[in-house]
């Protein structure tokens, strides 16, 4: 398949996929959704071989900063709860891949970048990271699987502050949380995580992905909870609040919320 916003490399059975958009600080729009559901339920697993995948982001500001908010002010009642069910479908064909997918995040993972990077089995963090759920801003809720995945990285309790505060957490926050497993330099995420999946990759690939599969299976019965978070934010993105804050965030200006 072509692709407009991914580079996709592959390197001794490593694919590296690369979100390219760096002008938006590689903001999820609806293209990259969809190449990234394309690549995910369909590329890959024709790819025979392959040991494991790292997603990064283009440049070095942004792993991914967000959804591209712009397309979410043209939404039509129903159609937010769409587009979160498109997301969270999309994530969990990674989280589910039997092939190890690795974030190295090289800059902001904010809202849906957040989100992408935990729906990966392993996470990187180079020193100038940030991660957040910042949402609350816009009016709206995370509707790609922050709500639910959060709690499970980093407990229910810091979990709820950050996406109540929306506040962001740095690298070394986000480690001694539990979010990611290493803190690298800046620019050597992406060799962490090649190193990470050579050493699984010595590994039984049948056994490395029934382990994927197993610890994915502790956490199917709560599914209620995702379907939920689909609904919230379809709800959400019908308020005067949402249009408000998405437009005061492309106004560049603070955000006056009315409760409606």
């Amino acid at each position: 398949m072509s692709y407009q916003n991914l580079l996709i490399e592959e390197q001794d059975r490593i694919i590296t996929v690369t979100i390219n958009r760096e002008k938006a600080l590689n903001a999820l729009n609806g293209q990259t959704i969809q190449e990234l559901g394309a690549f995910f339920g369909s590329e890959l697993p024709a790819r025979k071989g392959i040991r494991g995948v790292i997603l990064t982001g283009a440049g070095d500001r942004a792993f991914v900063a967000g959804a591209d908010i712009k397309e979410f002010l043209s939404l039509e009642p129903g159609q937010g709860a769409e587009l979160a069910q498109r997301g969270q479908d999309v994530f969990f064909l990674i989280e589910r891949s039997s092939v190890p997918v690795v974030a190295a995040v090289n800059g902001f993972a904010l809202g849906g970048g957040c989100e992408l990077a935990m729906a990966c089995h392993l996470r990187i963090a180079g020193a100038k990271a940030r991660f957040g759920q910042p949402e609350v801003n816009l009016g709206l809720i995370p509707g790609y699987g922050g709500t639910q995945r959060l709690i499970q990285y980093i407990g229910k309790t810091k979990a709820m502050e950050l996406m109540l505060t929306a506040d962001m957490i740095d690298a070394q926050e986000a480690l001694r949380l539990g979010l990611v497993n290493y803190v690298t330099e800046p620019g050597q995420e992406t060799a962490k995580a090649r190193e990470l999946l050579e050493k699984i990759g010595a590994k039984g690939p049948v056994a490395v992905a029934k382990v994927i599969a197993a610890v994915n299976a502790f956490f199917a019965p709560g599914n209620a909870g995702f379907a939920f978070e689909v609904g919230a934010f379809g709800h959400t993105t019908t308020t005067r609040d949402f249009v408000e804050g998405a437009t005061a965030f492309v106004e560049k200006r603070a955000a006056e919320f009315r409760g409606e």
